[in-house]
């Protein structure tokens, strides 16, 4: 049934598909602004896929190539196999596979792949003698859709933090889609509702940095089509209603040695962490600005990142609060010991924004930068004059500042890569242009009539 070129994985997924009596396989790939994409082929194809990948045009993704350059391929990782449980049924089932991306003329990864920017992050990593690990909070509204499907932004309940039913109507929902999740293997940690008004959280067991970008994609394909199921639009946009809170995904990191001990801790020092935890938190503060661009990466994630709305601003770092930039997290064990990158939101590219993340703490590995005191009070009362005094910058206020950022620096920049680097910056200073010449309602209700 199978040729000498199939590993035992591969055997296994190939074995799975005709036990749970899969039809078809979703071939899954991300492109360079972190959408999902898919080829979907019959599972009698499977075998095809892990010998001699699956062939699609790659001149109609975003960012990918040009069209005389336009063929690519896609090689599954059998790791990731997982049945679709909304494509479910007692007479066929549907599965997905997440895929890396071949250039077909030279045989080698495709450096516009996503994916690949992130494995190359790792790789560093591990040149240094570390792997990673991560655990993002990714969090998201649920709204209404109207007569006609279409999502509004009336929340569907009224519940605030942590609140119980019968204010957190979507508690229900929320059920399903961790039931969803956890038929595709994730493991979950704890679920409940946010600050606003229609806004939720599900907080999933960390992994090693890779699985876990791949996580926050099929998280997110997860929540919005379980969601739909009960007439609801899941979104991840980060502001969707003014003037309430946006929605973040902080991402836990911690560096482990080869020999599995946690190269973050280190119970002699004040805050419990190790000289290198220190030395990666300098790094990610020094590249913070240019790390928005990739972490935060719309016009709309700026209205979250405004004082006053719990996201952070201030480029700082503290081991009680949150308004600053990265917090040190309280530890029970000494294999918990990490730090939280607060700034991110749920728009962005995961395998992107990791990979900047960890290129920046490693930077600040390899140079010895030295970390700042940590700033204990509520920097949010702070004035300018006591900002100052602090040394504490603020990060850009919108999508513009944020791709002049990433162009000055080389270290983030070249992390992407000259292929998705040029891309990247190239539709999102485009993004930014279309922001400025739009008219927005707000305007037109301000002014009108006024003049």
């Amino acid at each position: 049934m199978t040729s000498g070129n199939i590993t035992s994985a591969e055997q296994d997924v190939l074995e799975e598909i005709e036990e749970k009596d899969v039809d078809f396989l979703r071939l899954q790939f991300t492109d360079i602004l972190g959408t999902v994409k898919n080829v979907s082929v019959p599972a009698r194809q499977a075998e095809k896929a892990f010998t001699d990948g699956i062939y699609f045009d790659g001149s109609s993704i975003e960012g990918f190539v040009r069209i005389q350059e336009s063929d690519m391929r896609l090689v599954p990782d059998p790791d990731t196999f997982a049945v679709l449980p909304w494509r479910n049924s007692e007479e066929s089932a549907s599965a997905r596979m997440i895929c890396d991306v071949y250039n077909t003329s030279t045989g080698e990864p495709f450096e516009g792949d996503p994916r690949y920017v992130l494995k190359q992050a790792l790789e560093r990593a591990e040149d240094l003698g570390y792997t990673v690990n991560a655990a993002p909070e990714p969090e998201f509204f649920l709204f209404e859709e109207d007569e006609e499907g279409r999502a509004t932004t009336e929340t569907n309940d009224a519940g605030g933090y942590f609140d119980l039913a019968p204010k957190d109507l979507a508690s229900d929902v929320r059920r399903d889609i961790i039931y969803g999740l956890e038929d595709m293997g994730f493991e979950i940690e704890a679920s409940h509702h946010e600050v606003a008004e229609g806004q939720h959280e599900i907080n999933f067991e960390y992994d090693d940095a890779l699985t876990t970008a791949d996580n926050v994609g099929t998280f997110r394909t997860v929540v919005r089509a379980i969601a739909a199921e009960h007439d609801l639009h899941a979104t991840f946009m980060p502001k969707p209603i003014p003037k309430i809170n946006g929605s973040g995904m902080h991402t836990h990191l911690s560096l482990f040695t080869e020999d599995g001990e946690n190269a973050f801790h280190d119970g002699d020092d004040e805050f419990d962490l190790s000289e290198e935890a220190h030395a990666f938190t300098a790094g990610i503060l020094e590249h913070a600005p240019a790390i928005t661009a990739i972490s935060n990466p719309t016009v709309n994630s700026y209205k979250r990142l405004v004082p006053g709305y719990e996201a952070p601003v201030y480029i700082a770092w503290s081991d009680r609060n949150r308004s600053a930039l990265i917090r040190k997290p309280a530890a029970r064990i000494p294999a918990a010991s990490r730090i939280e990158a607060r700034f991110p939101d749920p728009s962005c590219n995961a395998y992107l924004a990791f990979a900047a993340l960890i290129h920046a703490g490693l930077d600040g590995i390899e140079k010895g930068l030295e970390c700042p005191d940590p700033v204990r009070e509520n920097i949010y009362d702070f004035d300018e004059a006591k900002r100052e005094e602090y040394g504490i910058e603020t990060l850009p206020t919108n999508l513009g500042e944020a791709v002049d950022a990433l162009e000055e620096d080389e270290v983030i920049y070249n992390a992407l890569g000259d292929h998705i680097g040029q891309k990247f910056v190239q539709a999102k200073s485009q993004e930014f242009q279309d922001y400025l010449v739009d008219v927005s309602q707000w305007e037109l209700d301000r002014y009108l009539e006024t003049f």
